[in-house]
């Protein structure tokens, strides 16, 4: 059901036995897998990218006070607040997750902050779960109507912040002159949530079970260049236990207060603990119309707030130390969780609960029934029922590990947890939680959830994932077809048995990428020419015509669209020497394609990759008689061997027995025969263009947890020379390859670098060219790579990059 992924924790001074410090505060981003946490000790956020844990980067953060709230919003800016009630906005220098700076902020001095929110976008997705059979992906995921808090003229949502403090201030700081409005009360506990129409709900708890939980509705609005706060008191409750006479005095403290989504201001999770143990308890306001006399009957219904628990009163549990909420953004209508039932699709309808104990359990969002346990693991393995009870394994006299944050990822699949001795663990949880599902209804699962998760269906789901975006129209496909193929690359590189169709992937991205934009070059060579542009004709022509002489085939096209100044061919040449290197490549191990586990397997019975190569190599040819010195570059065995046309003829070959994607042919021995001899007539390339992809996800086949060190990067124990991820490596007196510009570095580059967290894609940080082409192609990769929702950050040089280290070294407790 649950289990542990990988622990990373910081290392320990030798004989030191003191306990380490408390992290105070998690949070999970969803645009590129990063999580930040503080600690108490010394006011510094750290940041790490789940595929790269060992590396740890470290902001000083210049809070006064221990920083309580972290907030990510969805562009990737941080919020961090402190016990002072100062809030700072923090922003990636350059887009690289390693280099942070802070120049916006807001506090209200000596008021510690207890709850913080970025204002909503009006950015909201529902997946429904009932239409998870259907072929349209807008039946799939939907987006919900729903307004921003604040917005400016034409619509437009404005950015900011809003915060309650914890007496009972409410503070909203706009990118604009801010304002404030007082809702005076000692808060001990607070949270934000957002409603469709555009307001904010707080709701807040001075911390005594035995007081209300006070909920208000917050809306923000701009008058006169001035932000204005209008507040209105709704409905307030009293949690049940405290009502009941038996248990009013055994859970004497609200500990946590959380609106199950930041979304769905309907629905509030309460918990009340003492030192032996915690109750659960969830309510929901509603609307509801007020019964009146026959008399008013002509007059509008009244309607008023109500609060009422959810379902029954939970059952009594372990003392709680920390909750997550799911971030996956489930539809709960009725028809959603009766097709969730049946179909028993879990992720998102759980919320994980974290004990004294050690252990971790998920509960139904709603019912609050146990779907699943995780017994700790920091004794080792994880425990199975019928075992030795956690607690019991805690070293006598020692203080009880158990997790003080905890953030679901979000898609509800992986839980990140930091524990009170500063470890952090990334436990897996299973989409079908514990439950029997058979091999189609949990392929469908995974496939609705996009996610990768388990090895030994990559193949399937890649498949599947493929045959569902074939059924989708055109225009659709159009939009997604590079998002489509980034997930496909992710997904493969899973497993080592599909790590070739990884790279066979990765290569697509990069020639759709550069198809794109030579073709963007071209210019028709009169105005108001027909709808098709100069580079749709050419795909056009060329696709008509299936002539193997790449000279046949250059007549039937108007060359003077193709007229263009030396410079941009000429600083375009490396994207142009990779097209050339890869048709080599793919036509010289064509022979080799016995198993698909071979890269370039793929390009195989891909038409259209084989098409939009043979157009380039049309284009190309044209242009290399205008400046030759653009034309690709081939160590030929001949003097008089004319390259180009040999592998366009080749090339053609190949292309025309797989136009047919429904029906594709198998290359046939005279092809096969000619391809044998290419290693002969022409040296053939290295697969230098290949990132090295050096993430964790790729290293998490087996069921036992990998433990790691802030620091010191992991290296996969075991790995021989024939293993299939082997294509991956590089030996050390490799020359390094600029994945983007496709440069080589050299083998010990000097240059400052960056590389991409998902794909492993390097590219220099500084451009070594000046030309308006080649400045058009860096401006694609400067806040993304290949991988579509990939970041990147800083290395260091020189070559191998070192791990990033902290201005002294960093330890718990001290």
């Amino acid at each position: 059901m649950m289990e542990v992924a990988y622990v990373c924790e910081w290392e320990k001074k030798p004989k030191s036995d003191h306990c380490p410090s408390i992290p105070l505060a998690c949070a999970w981003s969803c645009r590129n897998l990063t999580i930040c946490f503080v600690s108490e000790v010394r006011h510094v956020v750290h940041i790490i990218v789940t595929e790269h844990p060992w590396d740890v980067y470290s902001i000083y953060s210049g809070h006064a006070e221990v920083i309580s709230c972290l907030e990510w919003d969805q562009s990737g800016g941080l919020l961090s607040a402190d016990g002072d009630g100062q809030i700072k906005c923090w922003a990636m220098t350059d887009h690289l997750v390693n280099s942070w700076e802070t120049s916006l902020g807001s506090g209200v001095d000596g008021d510690p902050i207890v709850a913080l929110s970025w204002l909503h976008n009006g950015v909201k997705l529902a997946l429904h779960v009932e239409m998870s059979g259907s072929t349209n992906f807008g039946e799939k995921f939907s987006r919900v109507k729903f307004s921003p808090s604040l917005t400016l003229f034409g619509g437009k949502p404005m950015e900011g912040w809003l915060a309650v403090t914890v007496s009972g201030l409410v503070t909203v700081s706009l990118l604009k002159p801010n304002g404030q409005l007082g809702l005076r009360g000692r808060v001990a506990l607070a949270d934000i949530a957002f409603t469709g129409g555009g307001n904010i709900v707080v709701a807040a708890t001075d911390g005594s079970s035995s007081s209300p939980v006070q909920f208000y509705k917050v809306c923000v609005s701009v008058v006169n260049e001035k932000c204005r706060i209008d507040t209105e008191l709704l409905p307030s409750l009293f949690m049940r236990c405290t009502t009941d006479p038996v248990r009013r005095d055994k859970y004497p403290a609200v500990t946590h207060l959380k609106f199950l989504t930041r979304e769905n201001s309907e629905q509030v999770l309460l918990c009340a603990s003492s030192q032996m143990g915690s109750i659960v308890e969830c309510w929901s306001l509603r609307k509801e119309g007020l019964p009146v006399n026959n008399i008013f009957q002509h007059r509008s219904p009244v309607e008023t707030a109500n609060l009422e628990m959810a379902h029954p009163l939970s059952h009594p549990l372990d003392r709680v130390s920390a909750v997550a909420l799911p971030k996956l953004p489930i539809s709960i209508s009725n028809p959603d969780l009766k097709v969730a039932s049946d179909t028993k699709f879990c992720p998102g309808l759980g919320l994980a609960l974290a004990f004294h104990d050690g252990s971790i359990q998920i509960l139904h969002r709603l019912s609050l029934h146990t779907m699943g346990v995780f017994y700790g693991s920091s004794s080792g393995p994880s425990q199975r029922p019928g075992d030795e009870p956690a607690i019991k394994r805690q070293r006598a006299g020692g203080h009880t590990v158990h997790f003080k944050a905890l953030q679901f990822s979000w898609t509800s699949l992986a839980l990140a947890g930091m524990e009170n001795r500063g470890k952090l663990h990334m436990i897996r949880v299973s989409p079908s939680i514990g439950q029997m599902l058979d091999m189609n209804t949990l392929l469908r699962h995974l496939l609705f959830l996009l996610e990768y998760c388990m090895q030994g269906m990559v193949h399937n789901l890649v498949e599947k994932l493929h045959e569902e975006y074939m059924r989708q129209n055109q225009a659709l496909q159009q939009v997604l077809s590079t998002r489509i193929v980034a997930v496909k690359a992710s997904l493969c590189k899973l497993s080592a048995a599909t790590a070739a169709r990884a790279c066979d992937f990765h290569a697509k991205l990069l020639l759709i990428a550069i198809s794109a934009t030579l073709k963007s070059l071209l210019r028709p060579h009169v105005l108001h020419t027909p709808d098709k542009s100069p580079g749709d004709r050419l795909a056009e022509i060329c696709a008509k015509n299936t002539d193997t002489d790449i000279n046949k085939v250059m007549i039937n096209l108007k060359t003077e669209e193709f007229v263009l100044d030396g410079p941009p061919l000429q600083s375009l040449q490396q994207l142009i020497q990779w097209v050339g290197d890869f048709v080599l490549y793919l036509m010289a191990n064509l022979p080799n394609q016995g198993s698909i586990v071979h890269p370039g397997f793929g390009f195989l019975r891909d038409g259209s990759s084989l098409g939009m190569l043979r157009d380039m190599m049309v284009m190309i040819r044209i242009w290399g008689l205008l400046k030759p010195g653009c034309l690709p570059i081939y160590t030929a065995t001949s003097d008089n061997q004319d390259s180009m046309s040999l592998l366009f003829r080749l090339l053609t070959k190949l292309w025309l027995g797989s136009r047919d994607e429904g029906h594709p042919q198998e290359p046939d021995e005279p092809l096969i025969d000619e391809c044998c001899l290419l290693p002969s007539q022409l040296l053939v390339p290295s697969m230098d263009w290949l990132p090295v992809n050096d993430g964790i996800i790729c290293k998490l086949q087996g069921k036992q947890p990998l433990r790691l060190q802030f620091g010191k990067p992991y290296s996969l124990p075991g790995l021989n020379s024939t293993a299939q991820v082997e294509i991956f490596s590089r030996s050390p007196g490799a020359q390094r390859m600029d994945n983007l510009r496709c440069l080589h570095m050299g083998v010990c580059p000097t240059e400052e670098s960056k590389a991409c967290t998902r794909c492993g894609c390097v590219t220099m940080l500084r451009s070594p060219n000046r030309t308006n082409a080649m400045k058009q192609w860096e401006q694609r990769w400067i806040k993304n790579c290949l991988s579509v929702n990939g970041q990147l950050l800083t290395l260091t040089s020189p070559w191998p990059p070192q791990t990033p280290t902290l201005d002294q070294p960093l330890e718990f407790g001290q």
